[in-house]
């Protein structure tokens, strides 16, 4: 197909109509991201047992508000909420009782959700309580820069046909330029390296921010950081379990890395590697005693089972790579007991 013919347009606006479009977006599917992809939420129910403990923790640092607000931004289908509402069931102090979850989400609600669910797309003002996004950030759309032969970023344009062509456009300027400058340099570098633009992203959390009255926000993602950007980008797709070329035309998954120092700059936000944090919420993915399995051989497969999905969550190599930007809203940071 002669390029005269394709449409063409910015990474950022590709993105957007393939994952969030009311006519097909990646999104908005029935069976949702768990379809396509595992995050920490799928891995195991101890994901959520650690979010219990948190909210737990957002809780008592509180004060034990008369209503304590659980935001599930990028909410999937609820599958996180689920765990802690079951979890919340046998915490103290009428926690279970005064609590509101929320769930942000451009899809449906899906069918058979709890009914003490909220479900919207837009986050909640004025909360107290603890936001949590997970693997929310890398899905808010940005453009992409690529040095051209000269060393000078140039927006990636990008065709929506099948094969997911690529074209260099304009040179990248104003806050677009300002944003690379610091966060991720590429003037004058050789050709064909490749950044994304976070400032989209970084505006994205500073909103969701501004809805938590008081408490505590918190982003999972894959992260990078100023010193260590990868030098083409990490722009991908996943469609069906595998990672696949990002096409978008509402076939996959399109992601990318966040460069959540970004995120965090300006604020008394706290980077820190998910195993960290699961750790000091209680993950422990120690082996049980061997006596245990011939005393009482079905908790032992249970405690080995467990012990199992602890690890994966916490393999620096894997999920434990992750990292937390935790940012405390008029709330004592160190109550919480968090790296």
């Amino acid at each position: 197909m002669a390029s005269e013919q394709r449409e063409w347009c910015g990474w950022r606006e590709a993105a957007e109509r393939a994952l969030y479009g009311p006519d097909g977006g990646f999104f908005r599917r029935t069976e949702g991201p768990a379809g396509h992809f595992r995050t920490s939420v799928h891995a195991s129910p101890l994901y959520a047992r650690a979010v219990t403990e948190l909210l737990r923790r957002v809780d008592e640092a509180l004060g034990r508000p008369p209503e304590l607000a659980l935001v599930d931004l990028g909410a999937g289908r609820g599958e996180l909420l689920t765990g802690v509402l079951a979890g919340a069931a046998g915490l103290p102090h009428g926690l279970a009782a005064r609590l509101r979850p929320y769930a942000v989400e451009r899809a449906a609600r899906p069918a058979g959700l709890d009914g003490r669910v909220e479900w919207r797309e837009t986050v909640p003002e004025g909360v107290t309580g603890l936001l949590f996004a997970n693997e929310w950030l890398d899905n808010v759309p940005v453009d992409i820069a690529e040095t051209d032969p000269d060393g000078v970023p140039r927006r990636v344009e990008v065709s929506a046909a099948a094969d997911g062509a690529e074209r260099l456009g304009a040179e990248v300027t104003g806050e677009d330029a300002a944003w690379l400058d610091r966060w991720w340099p590429l003037a004058g570098a050789e050709p064909g390296l490749r950044a994304e633009i976070g400032r989209p992203r970084d505006a994205a959390w500073a909103g969701a921010v501004r809805c938590v009255g008081a408490g505590l926000a918190v982003a999972v993602d894959y992260a990078h950081e100023r010193a260590a950007r990868p030098p083409f980008g990490t722009l991908t797709g996943f469609r069906d379990g595998r990672e696949v070329r990002p096409v978008p035309d509402g076939s996959c998954d399109i992601t990318a890395h966040v460069a959540l120092d970004a995120c965090a700059a300006g604020t008394d936000a706290r980077l820190i590697p998910q195993r960290d944090a699961l750790r000091r919420l209680g993950l422990d993915a120690a082996r049980p005693p061997l006596a245990l399995a011939s005393t009482d051989p079905a908790a032992y497969v249970r405690a080995l089972s467990a012990a199992g999905e602890a690890a994966e969550l916490l393999d620096p190599a894997g999920l434990g790579g992750f990292r937390w930007l935790a940012q405390p809203v008029d709330l004592p940071y160190d109550a919480l007991a968090l790296p």
